[in-house]
């Protein structure tokens, strides 16, 4: 690579853009403007709000409810039961009648009242009802406590001994206004909250005020009084968990948003201008140009969030201290931000770079935008959650870290920061770096960088599906069945319950098996010409297929015990669900162990192998990219899982899987491996001291842990050493490629593809 013609391009496109004036706009001057405006907005607008007065009908007001601790004064409630005087005013209350009209009762009135509160626009927000007897249930209930504390009955002492120990005991029922409104209004609400608060200032008073009638200080009801010391004032922090959750978010938004716009017109808008055919015909090489163009959107990228952030910052900084929230972020937090900038500038250019290739045109390049937020924005809200804490599991979250370094680091968490830098700094470069790869890959195919507009005619794509079927499906049509699975799977979970027995279990496994492979099997029959070469069954010799079987148990054994240490490390990087739990304790109500292994070591396999490692790794697998196709088919398997240690490990065994179905040319060994991994996972799940006691020689091969049973060491050691040997065997094999696969080995050692033989190519 030539850094001066890196530079050459870096200087052409940033000269190109800073000729543009949208990009001038939505970068430096959008900014200087938009907080600014905001903040005047909100200024504005405040000087508009206003707490309008709420309508209350009051049922059942007796007189008693005007002695001391009195409830009403002026009719209205007592201003000493309001936090601010303000209060007063906004309740303003109608008493119904004493005595209620001919025929009709207090409680009648209530029901009146509710219909006129919940009927939209009627003359009351809310109501208080107090019952008939409400004072005479005060009352009794005063001296029902003045009983019990001085022992006597509150009938008299001639009523007998047997109801004077039945008063001691018990006190008469708490009298209980209602409270009468509907959340379905929201002006309702604010009343009925209003009512609420002042009702219950009133009962702690009536309660301080039967203490003193019982010769007791008022201050036993609430014998404790709590001192809070808020050290981040004294500290002069006040306000940094707030900027420390907002301006990491902010940082990345931007980030994203400035490099996706500079990175649509580097691409669609050079395609569109017709300039783009005479940079790729320079000199420079297609990784110099992108390295260029990385550099540039890098560079926009990287002033739009720092403009945006600081413009914002200090916008908001001077906003909130006239507002609780008070202090402005210190300027070491824009350090630490500037720092997390660089790397997530250079992820997200890259992106925006590899989609914005992909783009026909400008406006194409913009409907790329959303995807790419959807996909970032819940890894960057995932640290907002209440209790997301940095630790080495979250660390290795792309995105979702950064976030939460930033947090910490804003904190002033520094020893936390500090243990769980390198992972964070680890997981984000390699991310990096394979989003740089997959520019530069864009840009070295022809067909990406140069695609015709084509308008979609519904009627000749349908039959052209199905009447020019190929022997294997796209990748189109492998993506799609994927993503059908997925989603299939994803709304059976949400209308099936967790099972409360094992025949509960067996249905709804069955359901999820046949929902995995329904999709994979009817787009098989339907849309391919050959099914049993999609399905990798039928394909070479079956004394072929047969070693490979074997071979492929053996590996499954070898590579257990590391499975499982993966697998435990997993579930102490990221908690183990309470439905895991539970679902373990339904494994053992099993009636036996043979249904036990049929439910999920026979059924689970074979389902999950012809859908995944069937039809959908045959369709990858025209990208060109075997182990591309392996790891994409490898995490649609590991996403069905229901836990996330399931699906980590599953992955993991996934890329296995889809290495012995492309070595072999068969989907056989995947059944038998799966079978095998799955039976043995049941099986060392069903070690108890018993069974050790039984088979003496388990013991060599396993010892106790947490959780109930593990591998020893040395079995670890010895199965993956076995484990590589096998798969080094498998690696000698000579499998079958694809049109696309061959096409790409030509092209990686630079020969013409006239010179090997293609029946048909992608491109």
């Amino acid at each position: 690579m030539k850094w001066s013609n890196v530079r050459l391009i870096l200087s052409r496109e940033i000269r190109d853009q800073l000729r543009d004036r949208r990009t001038l706009f939505m970068i430096v001057v959008l900014p200087l403007l938009l907080y600014p405006l905001l903040a005047m907005c909100v200024v504005q607008v405040s000087q508009f709000r206003k707490e309008h007065a709420t309508k209350v009908f009051v049922i059942g007001a007796h007189p008693r409810l005007l002695e001391e601790p009195a409830l009403f004064e002026n009719n209205r409630f007592a201003a000493r039961l309001f936090s601010s005087p303000e209060g007063v005013a906004l309740l303003e209350l109608k008493f119904a009648p004493e005595t209620p009209p001919p025929g009709k009762t207090l409680a009648d009135m209530a029901d009146q009242a509710r219909q006129q509160v919940a009927k939209s626009g009627g003359p009351y927000d809310a109501a208080v009802y107090f019952p008939s007897d409400f004072a005479e249930q005060l009352e009794r209930f005063r001296q029902g406590v003045a009983a019990r504390t001085s022992g006597r009955d509150v009938v008299g002492e001639a009523d007998g001994a047997t109801k004077k120990k039945r008063a001691f005991k018990e006190l008469p029922p708490v009298p209980r206004p209602d409270i009468i409104f509907t959340s379905a209004n929201e002006k309702s609400q604010m009343a009925g909250s209003r009512v609420l608060d002042v009702l219950q200032r009133w009962g702690e008073e009536v309660g301080r005020a039967n203490l003193s009638a019982l010769g007791l200080s008022p201050s036993a009801a609430k014998p404790i009084e709590v001192a809070a010391s808020d050290l981040a004032e004294e500290s002069g922090r006040s306000g940094s968990v707030f900027w420390a959750k907002l301006l990491p978010l902010i940082l990345l938004l931007w980030a994203l948003t400035g490099a996706f716009y500079p990175a649509v017109d580097l691409c669609a808008g050079e395609k569109e201008r017709g300039t783009l055919e005479t940079l790729l015909s320079s000199p420079a090489q297609r990784s110099e140009i992108v390295v260029g163009k990385l550099v540039t959107i890098m560079i926009f990228s990287m002033i739009t969030a720092i403009l945006n952030m600081g413009t914002m910052s200090l916008t908001g900084g001077l906003l909130m201290s006239h507002m609780p929230i008070q202090g402005a972020p210190s300027l070491m937090s824009f350090v630490w931000l500037f720092v997390a900038l660089v790397p997530m500038s250079a992820l997200f250019s890259a992106l925006c770079l590899a989609l914005a290739s992909l783009a026909r045109s400008t406006k194409e390049g913009q409907y790329y935008l959303m995807p790419l937020v959807m996909i970032c924005m819940p890894l960057a809200l995932v640290p907002l959650a209440p209790g997301v804490e940095l630790t080495l599991g979250n660390s290795l979250i792309p995105v979702t870290n950064v976030v939460l370094l930033l947090r910490t680091l804003l904190e002033g968490d520094y020893a936390t920061a500090l243990r769980f830098a390198l992972p964070v700094i680890g997981m984000t470069l390699l991310c990096c770096l394979l989003a740089i790869r997959w520019a530069v890959e864009q840009f070295n195919k022809e067909s990406v960088l140069f695609r015709e507009s084509e308008r979609l005619d519904v009627g000749l794509w349908l039959q052209h599906l199905f009447h020019d079927r190929r022997p294997t499906p796209t990748v189109a049509m492998a993506v799609l069945c994927g993503l059908a699975i997925l989603v299939f799977k994803f709304f059976l979970s949400l209308t099936t319950t967790f099972p409360e027995s094992f025949g509960d279990l067996v249905k709804i496994a069955l359901v999820t098996q046949v929902v995995v492979v329904a999709p994979a099997l009817v787009m098989t029959f339907a849309l391919t010409s050959h099914p049993l070469q999609t399905l990798s069954l039928g394909r070479g010799s079956w004394r072929n297929a047969l070693v490979a079987v074997f071979a492929a148990i053996a590996l499954a054994v070898a590579i257990h015990p590391v499975a499982i240490v993966f697998e435990t490390a997993a579930s102490k990087l990221y908690p183990t669900p309470e439905g895991a739990e539970a679902l373990a304790r339904l494994f053992g109500k099993a009636p036996n162990f043979l249904s036990l292994l049929l439910l999920i070591a026979v059924v689970p396999p074979i389902c999950e192998e012809l859908a995944f490692r069937g039809f959908i790794l045959s369709g990858l697998r025209h990208t060109g990219r075997k182990w591309r196709a392996i790891v994409v088919a490898a995490v649609f398997f590991g996403m069905t899982h229901a836990f996330l240690q399931q699906q980590l490990a599953a992955v993991l065994i996934g890329v296995v899987i889809g290495y012995l179905a492309v070595q072999s040319g068969n989907l056989l060994p995947c059944i038998a491996y799966h079978m095998v991994h799955n039976g043995l996972m049941l099986s060392l799940s069903a070690i108890t001291p018993k069974t050790l006691r039984e088979w003496p020689f388990l013991n060599w091969m396993v010892e106790r842990s947490e959780g109930g049973f593990a591998y020893h060491w040395v079995v670890v050691v010895a199965g993956g050493m076995a484990a590589a040997l096998i798969l080094t065997w498998f690696s000698l094999l000579t499998y079958q490629k694809t049109d696309e696969e061959r096409l790409q080995d030509a092209i990686r050692r630079g020969i013409k593809a006239d010179d090997e033989p293609l029946a048909s190519s992608a491109m």
